[in-house]
């Protein structure tokens, strides 16, 4: 992507301090990327280690329609420029941007690119960092049904970046209808509940303390089985990062509060980059537990 300055420039210091922070789910190229609140947020941290733990650029959406506003170009540069000033930043591709799968163990700015890594807490325990998408059933068995449902997704955001317009014509603070469904849909609620489950028997498996994962949007840390599972949530519909502090404590930051309702900036013109398919080893799936009426992964 071209390398455009950023006007990040002449940012003040950094107001939170943190060890370690882990992001995902920004789906840049997409206009339901909460770009705006997401850089807002990167001046304000300053950490040791950046995780990205995929679907950081939504190549899915970037082959239907190209869309790259300047606030999106913003977010990069302003992660590379964490990268340039000394932050270590590990990115872990996920299913929509899989692409960079195929780059693993490249560096590109600063930037490490990974298939899965281990990061050790301050208080020495272990915690394996995977995007997820491996551990979905919809994705990995039945993957026309995940696109579908991206379709599905995209005009469900849409819908609500109309209604928090009105919203905010009111005076009323941002609302999230797509979050609201997850946690309100029986099916969905299970969905969600199946995936945990998966994830945190392979980090069992692995021999360490927990995992950190994203693809759900949904944020959460609780222990499942006597495994630490995070999600660090996404920047699309809950906003959210987990950091870690200097002590080892984990928690998740909640930024929806500070939301705005996302303008309508114009697709930029560019030609269109090819997206490269990615083939991988699978891990083992119970293909036939696939219900088509579960909500696709996002």
């Amino acid at each position: 992507m071209p390398n455009v300055p950023s006007p990040d420039d002449s940012e003040g210091a950094a107001t939170l301090r943190v060890r370690t922070v882990w992001i995902s789910d920004l789906h840049l190229g997409t206009p339901g990327c909460q770009a705006p609140a997401l850089l807002d947020f990167l001046r304000e941290v300053e950490c040791d280690t950046l995780y990205l733990v995929g679907d950081i650029i939504d190549g899915w959406q970037l082959r239907r329609q190209w869309f790259w506003p300047q606030s999106h170009n913003d977010v990069v540069q302003k992660i590379l420029r964490k990268a340039r000033k000394g932050t270590r930043v590990v990115f872990v591709p996920g299913n929509h941007d899989e692409f960079a799968r195929r780059y693993v163990e490249h560096s590109f700015g600063g930037v490490e690119v990974v298939e899965d890594g281990v990061h050790r807490l301050a208080d020495g325990r272990q915690l394996w960092i995977t995007h997820g998408d491996l551990f979905d059933g919809v994705v990995q068995c039945a993957p026309w049904l995940a696109h579908a449902g991206d379709l599905a997704y995209e005009f469900t955001l849409k819908v609500n970046r109309w209604f928090n317009r009105a919203r905010a014509r009111l005076g009323l603070p941002y609302w999230s209808l797509s979050r609201y469904l997850k946690h309100r849909v029986k099916r969905a609620v299970s969905y969600i509940g199946d995936f945990e489950q998966a994830v945190a028997r392979e980090a069992r498996r692995r021999g360490v303390d927990g995992v950190v994962c994203g693809h759900i949007h949904h944020a959460e840390i609780r222990s499942i089985d006597g495994i630490l599972y995070c999600n660090d949530g996404d920047w699309v519909e809950s906003l959210t990062a987990l950091v870690e502090h200097e002590d080892g404590r984990l928690e998740i930051l909640d930024r929806s509060a500070q939301a705005q309702p996302l303008a309508r900036p114009a697709p930029v013109p560019a030609v269109k980059p090819g997206w490269p398919g990615t083939s991988r080893p699978q891990p083992e799936l119970a293909c036939s537990a696939v219900d088509e009426d579960a909500p696709a992964s996002a």
